[in-house]
C-alpha cells in the first residue's frame, strides 16, 4: 500500500517550471500553485498581464491533488437548512455559483484541451440511515422548487439501481456534475497557464510579504525578491508562510482516502452501475467514486487529525473497514493507495474571497473546492482589476475562529461532537 496520492502518483510532472532567481516587477503575484492560483494565472495571462505563481512545493500537490475527485453542483451544507438560515434568495445565489463553477471547469478543460479523463456523471447523496431519507426528501422539494428542477429523489426500494450496497436507504441525485483525474487536470491547468505566459515557480515558499502602499507588495523567498502590483493569496489551509490572519479563520481538517486495486469493468459496473460521485449523509461520512483505471476510491473524515504518514496509515485501516461494511463483496480486495490532505474549513462551511489589507484572497472551500477553486481563480482575475461584484462571497464577514491561532487543537473535540451527532441522529 503506497502512502501517496493516487492522483499525484499517476499524473505526469509539470514540464514548464520557471527557473533561476526571482526579481523585477509583475502585475500579479499568485501565492499558491493549486487550482485557484493556476486558474487565476491562466486567466490573467490570457488577458496579457504579467503573472508569477509561487508554489511552496510541487504544483497542485496539496488539496488540489489530494481530494476525492468530485466536481459537482451543491453547497457544503444541506440546502434546505441553508435556505432556512440565510433565506432562499442568498441560498439560491450560492447554489447557482456552484453550478456555474462546474461549467467553468468544463469550459477550461475543453478550451485548453486538457487530457484529464473527463466524465459527466452527476452526484448522489446517499441516506446512511432510514430517517435520513426524510431530510433528503425535504431538500429535494426545496431544490426542485427554488433552484434545480433537474434533481431526482431515489426511493429506498430503487437504491440498488444506483449502488450495490445494503447500507443506504435512498438518495438525492444532482445531475450537474463531473469527474476527472485530479493530478492530470492540475498539471494540465499549469501547462495551459505557462503556455499563455505565466511564470510558475515550484519549491518556492514565500517567506515575507512587505506592503508598499495600495495593493503593491514586495514578496521575499529563497530565490530572491519580487515586487507585485497585486497579490492573490491562494494557499487554502497551508501552514507555510506569513499568513497568520488567514490561518486564524480556517480549521485545517484532515481528510483521508484509499484506492483499491483495479477491479475491472464488469465488477465495477455491478458495484456502481451509474458511476456517479457518491457521498453519504453522516456527519463523519464517506465519499467514493470510480477512477479512470477502474479502482474504487473511498474517502472520508476517518479521524479528526492532521495528515502525516502515520496518521494516514491509521486512517487507511479505518477506511478499509468502512468500505467493507458498505461493500462486503470487496472484502478480498487489495488497497493500493492511502493518503491524506487538509480541508480548509470555515465555521459556516462557505468559501471566503475578497481583500484584506491590500491582499486579495480566495479560499475556505470546505471540502467542495474542486469546482469552486477553479471558478474563483477566474473570478478573482476580474475582482483584482475592479469587478468586485463578480465575487459571490463578497458580502460574507470572516471573523477569526474563537481560540484558534493557527494550530487546530480542537479537532479531537470536534470529532467527538460529530460522532455523538451520528449516534443520536
Amino acid at each position: 500500500m503506497k502512502l501517496d496520492s493516487y492522483w499525484l502518483d499517476t499524473a505526469p510532472r509539470f514540464s514548464q517550471p520557471a527557473q533561476g532567481p526571482l526579481a523585477g516587477r509583475v502585475d500579479v503575484a499568485v501565492v499558491g500553485g493549486g487550482f485557484t492560483g493556476l486558474s487565476a494565472a491562466l486567466e490573467l495571462a490570457k488577458r496579457g498581464k504579467s503573472v508569477v505563481v509561487l508554489e511552496a512545493g510541487r504544483l497542485a500537490a496539496q488539496a488540489s491533488g489530494r481530494n476525492g475527485g468530485h466536481c459537482n453542483t451543491g453547497v457544503a451544507q444541506d440546502y434546505a437548512s441553508l435556505a432556512a438560515r440565510i433565506g432562499n434568495e442568498r441560498a439560491s445565489e450560492f447554489y447557482r455559483a456552484y453550478a456555474g463553477a462546474v461549467e467553468t471547469v468544463k469550459s477550461i478543460i475543453v478550451e485548453e484541451q486538457i487530457d484529464c479523463d473527463l466524465r459527466q456523471s452527476g452526484k448522489i447523496k446517499l441516506a446512511a440511515k432510514p430517517q435520513h431519507f426524510a431530510s433528503l426528501a425535504k431538500s429535494y422539494e426545496v431544490l426542485k422548487r427554488e433552484v434545480d428542477p433537474d434533481v431526482e429523489l431515489v426511493p429506498p426500494e430503487r437504491i440498488h439501481d444506483e449502488v450495490a450496497s445494503d447500507g443506504f436507504f435512498g438518495g438525492l441525485v444532482q445531475r450537474n456534475g463531473m469527474q476527472m483525474h485530479m493530478g492530470k487536470f492540475g498539471v494540465g491547468l499549469g501547462e495551459a497557464a505557462a503556455r499563455r505566459g505565466a511564470r510558475i515557480f515550484e519549491e518556492t515558499p514565500v517567506t515575507g510579504l512587505k506592503p508598499l502602499g495600495g495593493n503593491t507588495f514586495e514578496l521575499e523567498c529563497a530565490r530572491g525578491t519580487l515586487r507585485a502590483d497585486r497579490v492573490l493569496i491562494a494557499t487554502g489551509a497551508s501552514q507555510v508562510g506569513p499568513l497568520q490572519w488567514f490561518r486564524r479563520r480556517l480549521a485545517p481538517v484532515g481528510s483521508f482516502i484509499v484506492a483499491t486495486e483495479p477491479l475491472g469493468k464488469a465488477r465495477l459496473d455491478a458495484l456502481l452501475p451509474t458511476r456517479r460521485s457518491y457521498v453519504t449523509t453522516r456527519h463523519i461520512g464517506n465519499y467514493f467514486r470510480a477512477t479512470p483505471d477502474e479502482r474504487l476510491l473511498f474517502g472520508g473524515r476517518a479521524r479528526f487529525a492532521m495528515s502525516n504518514p502515520r496518521s494516514d496509515e491509521k486512517s487507511g485501516r479505518i477506511l478499509r473497514e468502512g468500505l467493507v461494511t458498505y461493500f462486503p463483496q470487496l472484502a478480498d480486495v487489495r488497497i493500493d493507495y492511502c493518503w491524506g490532505g487538509l480541508v480548509d474549513m470555515t465555521i459556516d462551511r462557505l468559501p471566503r474571497a475578497g481583500q484584506h489589507e491590500g491582499l486579495f484572497y480566495s479560499m475556505g472551500y470546505s471540502g467542495h473546492g474542486v469546482q469552486m477553486s477553479v471558478h474563483m481563480g477566474r473570478v478573482m482575475a476580474d475582482v483584482m482589476f475592479g469587478s468586485a461584484a463578480r465575487n459571490p462571497w463578497r458580502t460574507l464577514e470572516w471573523p477569526a475562529i474563537p481560540g484558534h491561532f493557527g494550530r487546530a487543537w480542537f479537532l479531537p473535540l470536534v470529532g467527538a461532537y460529530y460522532r455523538l451527532q451520528d449516534v443520536l441522529h
